[in-house]
C-alpha cells in the first residue's frame, strides 16, 4: 500500500435494500428454473422453495435470463429486483432425472490459459449438470481425469460451465480436453408437468400447493404460472386450485390471456380470447398483454403478482386495496410473440379490456396497472366476486378466521366459547374499520342458525358481515357554465 499523506475519500458500493415483507399476498409461482446452477440441484424439484431475497432465490434455484426456458426467473426478477417484496414460494417442475439430454460423444473443449468453456458447434452450452461431466485428455481415452486433482468445474456469470486445468495435474499442459455430460432440457417440460398429479409416489406440479402451508406456516395468497397460464388447461386448473387448499383455505390467481404466437393480438378481441380460454372464476384476475422492462419481456402475471404483494405489504399486510392504477416499473407493453411486438393502449382501449373482465396497463403520466374486475365480470355483478380486491379480502379474512380459532376446536361448546369468538372478532373488526381497511366487519351468533340438533352434533355456526371498500372506479365531475356568475362579474 503506498504512503498516504493528505485527505482521501473512499466510496462504498450501495448496499442491497432489504425487501419489504408481506404474506397476505404470498405468491406461489409454478414453473421451471435453471436448477443446474442451484446449490443442490437434486433437491428442488416439485417441492415448495421459499425465498426471502434475490440471493436466497438464486442460491436455491439458480437464475438465467432465458425466461422462455426458465419461467420462474421472471417472477424472481419482478419480485426481488423491480418491487423488492418477499417472501415468495417457488415450485419448480423441471426434473433433472427426466427432463434431460445426454451428450455421449466426447466434445472437444479448447483450452487457453488453462481454461475452456464447454461448447457445442462453437456455442457455449447451458443447463449442464455439473455432476454428470466426465473429462478426458483424449477422445478415445479409457481413463477420465480426476476432478479437483486434474481440473475444476465452475459456472461463469452467464451460466456456462468452465473447465480449469490444475497445475501439477496430468493434463496441465493440454490445449484441449474432451467431455461428455448431461444437460437440462426445459423444452421437454409440458403443461401436464405444471398441472401435476398426486400418487402414492408423491405430488408434482400444482398438487404441491398442498405442501405450502404445512411447510412454511403461511397460507398461499396468490397463484401464478407466468409462461404457462396462457395455456387454457393450465389456467383452468390454476383457478380451481384457489379453493379448498388443504381442505379449507382460499386464495386468488393471475392468469395470462395468450398474446404469443397464435394468441390474441388486438385489444378488441380480448373478450373472445378470454371466453375461449374459459377464464371466468371470481378468484382469478385475467391479464393481457405482456410487459417490458428494457430488453426483458414479462408475462403480465409476473408483474401483477409482485405488484399485488407489494401493495398489500405497504398496507399493513392487509389485502384491502386494489392493485389497479398503481405505478409500474416497466417501459412498455407488448405481445409475447418472438418479436415482442409493441402494444400501445390508450385509456379508452384499456377500459374496453376492463369491460371484458381483464386487466392491463396504460401509460398515463407513467405506466400504471389498469383494471379492478375479476374474471367473473361481466357475468356477475356481486361486489364480493366482481371486485378483485373485495374477493381477496374475503379469502384473506376467512383464512385468518380458520387459523385464529383452530385452537378452539374440540373445546366445550358452551357460552364462554361463543362469547370469546364473538368478542374477539368484533374487536378485530373494529380495529380494521377504524384504520380504514373496511367499512364494516362484525360477527353474530344467531340462535336461529344454531338449532339444538346442530349443537348436539358438535356444530356451531357464526354469521359474519364484511364490507370491504369497493374501488372508486368511475369518478365523474359535472361541469356547467354559470351565466349568472359571468353577469355578476361584468356588472359589479
Amino acid at each position: 500500500m503506498p504512503y498516504q499523506h493528505g485527505v482521501r475519500v473512499l466510496e462504498q458500493p450501495t448496499g442491497v435494500v432489504a425487501p419489504i415483507t408481506g404474506t397476505a399476498g404470498l405468491q406461489v409461482v409454478f414453473g421451471t428454473a435453471p436448477i443446474n446452477l442451484a446449490e443442490n440441484p437434486t433437491a428442488v424439484t416439485n417441492v415448495p422453495i421459499i425465498a426471502h431475497s434475490w440471493e436466497e432465490a438464486v442460491k436455491q434455484l439458480g437464475y438465467s435470463d432465458d425466461w422462455e426456458s426458465y419461467t420462474l426467473c421472471q417472477s424472481m426478477y419482478a419480485s426481488f429486483k423491480l418491487f423488492g417484496v418477499a417472501p415468495v414460494v417457488f415450485i419448480n417442475v423441471l426434473d433433472p432425472a427426466t427432463h434431460k439430454t445426454a451428450v455421449t460423444t466426447p466434445a472437444a473443449v479448447a483450452i487457453s490459459s488453462m481454461q475452456g468453456i464447454i461448447k457445442a458447434t462453437n456455442t457455449p452450452v447451458t443447463g449442464i449438470l455439473k455432476s454428470t461431466v466426465v473429462v478426458k485428455a483424449a477422445a478415445d481415452s479409457s481413463t477420465a481425469l480426476v476432478l479437483d486433482t486434474d481440473y475444476t468445474l465452475d459456472f461463469d456469470e452467464n451460466g456456462y460451465l468452465v473447465v480449469t486445468l490444475l497445475a501439477g495435474g496430468s493434463a496441465a499442459s493440454a490445449t484441449s480436453v474432451y467431455v461428455t455430460y448431461t444437460k437440462l432440457d426445459p423444452s421437454a417440460v409440458t403443461s401436464s408437468a405444471i398441472i401435476g398429479a398426486a400418487s402414492s409416489s408423491g405430488e408434482t406440479g400444482m398438487e404441491v400447493l398442498r405442501q405450502v402451508y404445512p411447510k412454511t406456516g403461511m397460507t398461499p395468497g396468490l397463484l401464478l404460472a407466468p409462461g404457462w397460464s396462457q395455456d387454457p388447461d393450465v389456467g383452468v386448473v390454476l383457478a380451481a386450485k384457489c379453493e379448498e387448499i388443504n381442505g379449507y383455505f382460499s386464495c386468488e390467481a393471475f392468469v395470462d390471456i395468450n398474446s404469443g404466437t397464435g394468441g390474441c393480438t388486438y385489444y378488441a378481441n380480448v373478450k373472445t380470447a378470454k371466453d375461449a380460454a374459459a377464464i371466468s372464476s371470481p378468484h382469478v384476475m385475467a391479464l393481457w398483454p405482456g410487459m417490458k422492462f428494457g430488453s426483458k419481456a414479462f408475462w403480465a402475471s409476473a408483474i401483477w403478482g409482485a405488484l399485488t404483494q407489494y401493495t398489500d405489504a405497504q398496507n399493513d399486510d392487509v389485502p384491502s386495496l386494489s392493485p389497479s392504477n398503481k405505478s409500474l416499473p416497466i417501459t412498455g407493453t407488448c405481445l409475447m410473440d418472438s418479436s415482442r411486438t409493441e402494444v400501445l393502449l390508450d385509456q379508452t382501449q384499456g377500459n374496453t379490456i376492463n369491460g371484458a373482465g381483464v386487466s392491463t396497463a396504460i401509460n398515463v403520466n407513467g405506466w400504471r396497472s389498469w383494471g379492478n374486475n375479476s374474471a367473473a365480470y361481466p357475468s356477475t355483478t356481486d361486489p364480493k366476486d366482481r371486485w378483485f380486491c373485495c374477493r381477496r379480502f374475503f379469502s384473506w379474512w376467512g383464512n385468518s378466521f380458520i387459523l385464529t380459532y383452530f385452537q378452539k376446536v374440540d373445546n366445550p361448546a358452551d357460552f364462554r366459547l361463543v362469547e370469546s369468538v364473538v368478542d374477539s372478532e368484533n374487536i378485530r373488526g373494529n380495529a380494521y374499520v377504524s384504520t380504514g381497511k373496511c367499512a364494516a366487519a362484525y360477527i353474530e351468533f344467531n340462535e336461529a342458525e344454531n338449532p339444538v340438533t346442530d349443537i348436539l352434533n358438535g356444530k356451531i355456526t357464526f354469521h359474519q358481515h364484511l364490507a370491504p371498500w369497493t374501488p372508486a372506479e368511475d369518478i365523474l365531475n359535472i361541469l356547467e357554465f354559470d351565466p349568472d356568475a359571468l353577469q355578476s362579474a361584468l356588472t359589479t
